[in-house]
Order: structure tokens, then C-alpha cells, then sequence
């Protein structure tokens, strides 16, 4: 393990120490630790995901930018992956990767290091947050994921990815609200403050309501606020209770993840196997050794 992780050096320290820590310079610290004879060309078709990955949605103007850049000059930095089961999955640098695919290319330049799923779980997320901003949805998800997976307390996780506690709170925040009044934050209809104030009711029906009325009548925060004290609507009761670990349960799923290459859970006497496409299925039911005609 020690070798593997030569190269990662004071990179991997500050990844999980209260110093800051920079996607860019971590990469970098990687690259130049890592011999040319140590670059691997690796087919784009053995590349997956990193199942943590927070971003869904790339941009496409920008994708097109970087295929076109990549025809002209190549692959200049390679993309770091982790080895799976079947072929590899991508630690950092997935925007190249499904660019390269759009270049034309077969093969895109790698760096093979060994990662922890929190490793891979804490790179995915900052590297979107750093290098090109998440929607608030898709940061909120990835901090849920972390919190759930890793047993990180919200001040935990605040250190984790150097954000104030307060900013962790608001986002987890949006995922209480209805689907059309998240939309109505992403599409920047209202603002997090007044996602904020619209999370602390409990019926959904008036949330709804009050985005509406808020999005008609132009409110400020102070003004949807002042409607919501004037309105007595029925607030949240949080009860915060904190998970126990359970130890075994932990060590079972990073093993399941590990064989099989895919986000595992294993809690409240269930487990969880997600898979991507049918494609997907078929690889797992393989290495479960199971014969099933999934077509």
C-alpha cells in the first residue's frame, strides 16, 4: 500500500487534514511523481465512472471546446484511475475522458494509483466544486452521499471540504423542499435564502404556495419571511439523531464495493447492489457467478 500511494504524497495529507487543498495541485503532485514509463495508454472503453462522482450534467459547449483542443494537442495532462474488477474507474479527469471520446480517440493517457472509496468519494466532490461549480442540487447529493457513507457529522464535513457549517446546513436543506420548488432554485427563481425559509415548514402544499407567491409578488428573503411569521404556518421539529455505526455491516459493504465495483449498501438488514444499464447487470451477475439471461 505504502508504494502504491508513493506518489500521492503531502497532496493525500491535506486531503483529509484541516489545510486547504487544491484539485490542481494535487493532480500535478501526481504527474510529476509518476515516471513516463508509468503513464499507461488505457482504452476509453475500460474507463467507468467514479461511482461518487457528484455531476451528472456536463456542460456541452465546454465539452466541445476541450474535443476540439484535444485534436489539436492530445491528451496533455492524463486523467488518474483507480483499477476495478473489470478495467478502471476514473478518480479525476473524467470531463477529458468523455472529451477524448468526442476527439475521436481510443486510448486516453492514465496514471494508475490505489484509492479508498473516501478518497475517491472526497476527490470527486472537490474537484467538481473547484474546477467547475456543481448546481446546488448536485452539491446537496454529494454531501448527503458523504455524510451517509462516510458517518461524517454536517461540522465533520464543513472541515472536510472547507465550507462553513452553516452553508452545509442551508444546502442539505434543499433536498426537504418538492421537486418544482428545487427546479424553481436552480433556475434561479429564488434565491437559497428563500430556499432556506421555505425548508423550515412542514407542509409541502404551502412550500409550494409560498415559492409562488414569492416568485410572483418578486418577495425579498425578508419579505417571504415576514409573510411566513405573519401566516403561522407549522414549522419542522428536528430531532437530530447521530447513526451508530455498525462495524460489520461497514466492513462488509467496502468488501461488496471493492469485488463487485459498484456503491454497495448494506444496512437495516438490506443490501443494495445499483447498477447503470443492463450491460452493467450482466457484469455483476458475472462476478457473482450467477447465469442469468438478463435480455
Amino acid at each position: 500500500m505504502e508504494t502504491k500511494r508513493r506518489a500521492l504524497g503531502r497532496g493525500l495529507e491535506q486531503l483529509f487534514s484541516n489545510e486547504a487543498f487544491n484539485i490542481d495541485e494535487f493532480e500535478k503532485n501526481i504527474v510529476e511523481n509518476t515516471s513516463k514509463e508509468d503513464v499507461q495508454e488505457i482504452k476509453l472503453d475500460e474507463l467507468r465512472s467514479n461511482p461518487y462522482q457528484p455531476r451528472k450534467i456536463f456542460d456541452s459547449e465546454k465539452l466541445e471546446e476541450l474535443a476540439s483542443s484535444i485534436k489539436d494537442f492530445g491528451v496533455i495532462e492524463p486523467i488518474i484511475v483507480k483499477k476495478s474488477i473489470k478495467g478502471y474507474e476514473i478518480v479525476a479527469g473524467e470531463r477529458r475522458s468523455i472529451a477524448a471520446r468526442k476527439a475521436g480517440l481510443e486510448t486516453i493517457p492514465a496514471v494508475v494509483r490505489d484509492f479508498s472509496d473516501e478518497e475517491m468519494m472526497t476527490i470527486a466532490l472537490l474537484e467538481n466544486i473547484q474546477r467547475e461549480d456543481l448546481n446546488v442540487i448536485e452539491e446537496a447529493v454529494a454531501y448527503k452521499n458523504m455524510i451517509d457513507t462516510l458517518h461524517l457529522t454536517q461540522e465533520e464535513l464543513a472541515k472536510k471540504v472547507g465550507k462553513s457549517r452553516s452553508h452545509i446546513t442551508n444546502i442539505l436543506g434543499i433536498l426537504g423542499l418538492p421537486k418544482n420548488v428545487q427546479d424553481m432554485v436552480l433556475s434561479n427563481k429564488i434565491s437559497m435564502g428563500h430556499a432556506r425559509a421555505l425548508s423550515k415548514l412542514n407542509d409541502e402544499d404551502k412550500i409550494v404556495k409560498m415559492a409562488e407567491e414569492t416568485v410572483e409578488n418578486n418577495w425579498s428573503v425578508r419579505d417571504l419571511e415576514s409573510s411566513l411569521s405573519e401566516g403561522n404556518f407549522e414549522k419542522k421539529v428536528t430531532i437530530k439523531k447521530r447513526e451508530e455505526k455498525n462495524t460489520k455491516h461497514l466492513n462488509i459493504q467496502n468488501v461488496m464495493r471493492e469485488k463487485i465495483g459498484t456503491l454497495v449498501k448494506v444496512n437495516n438488514k438490506n443490501i443494495v447492489i445499483p447498477f447503470e444499464n443492463d450491460s452493467d447487470l450482466e457484469r455483476i451477475l458475472e462476478i457473482l457467478n450467477i447465469d442469468i439471461d438478463v435480455d
